[in-house]
């Protein structure tokens, strides 16, 4: 019964996931699909003699703000190469509390002054930066990142600088590297560029798109593809439960 499914094969753009709890393995199990995950991108390491040229001092920041565990990465991989001591007294603003766990890695977690917003939205998390007018704020972010987040901090009025510490570039795919899909999950603008740059006569046809946020869907639309399934909705805020019933109505109708 399974096998007379339209959607059977899926490609989720992200790393595989390291909890065996994972919702997508409940969706293999439930469904009988096949699932992959092959990111399309991958993140790069800006060297530390490139962001030296930013001419950013790290030190004369009070506050840093971090959207991704990347940030925290790089920011920290930075430090070290330079050989700063970040002060106990540096606060820090993440985008959820995830990403502000992920500090203890780096800090005495307890020890430091660390916001996050509950929902884990940028627009929250700027709301609570803006709430913060005497601190001097460094913005972690990627070589290639959204214009919007300045005009919301701008909209703050704050002092910031935002710096980069690494970029995200396509994970090409490798000769002979099959790509056979009936549906592609991305959570990305970048996604979309890598899918045109690795298969540039991509068409589309039957196989379904389905996206992450309204900067990808906006690059899915641009790229004048069909964009099949858009999360987060109100029923479904995380892709893995709007997958979930995407595929249960596909099996449904399924003749």
């Amino acid at each position: 019964m399974f096998n007379q499914l339209k959607v059977k094969k899926i490609l989720v753009s992200q790393p595989k996931p390291l909890s065996e709890n994972s919702p997508y393995f409940d969706i293999i199990e439930k469904f009988g699909v096949k699932i992959d995950f092959r990111p399309f991108i991958k993140v790069e390491p800006v060297p530390t003699k490139e962001f030296k040229e930013q001419k950013v001092s790290i030190l004369n920041y009070s506050a840093i703000v971090f959207t991704s565990r990347n940030g925290i990465d790089h920011f920290f991989r930075i430090c070290g190469d330079l050989r700063i001591t970040v002060p106990e007294k540096t606060k820090y603003f993440c985008q959820s509390e995830q990403i502000a766990l992920y500090l203890q890695k780096f800090i005495h977690y307890r020890k430091r002054k660390v916001f996050f917003p509950e929902t884990g939205k940028l627009p929250d998390l700027l709301n609570i930066v803006g709430k913060n007018p005497d601190e001097n704020f460094l913005v972690v972010l990627p070589e290639q990142y959204n214009e919007d987040i300045v005009k919301q901090l701008d909209a703050k009025q704050v002092k910031y600088r935002i710096t980069w510490m690494y970029r995200t570039v396509s994970n090409d795919f490798q000769e002979g590297e099959k790509f056979d899909y009936d549906m592609l999950v991305f959570f990305s603008p970048q996604g979309i560029s890598s899918l045109l740059k690795n298969f540039p006569n991509f068409e589309q046809g039957e196989i379904k798109i389905a996206c992450f946020g309204t900067t990808t869907a906006k690059a899915v639309n641009d790229a004048n593809l069909r964009l099949d399934l858009a999360v987060p909705t109100p029923t479904c805020p995380s892709m893995a439960s709007a997958l979930y019933q995407y595929i249960k109505e596909n099996h449904k109708t399924k003749k």
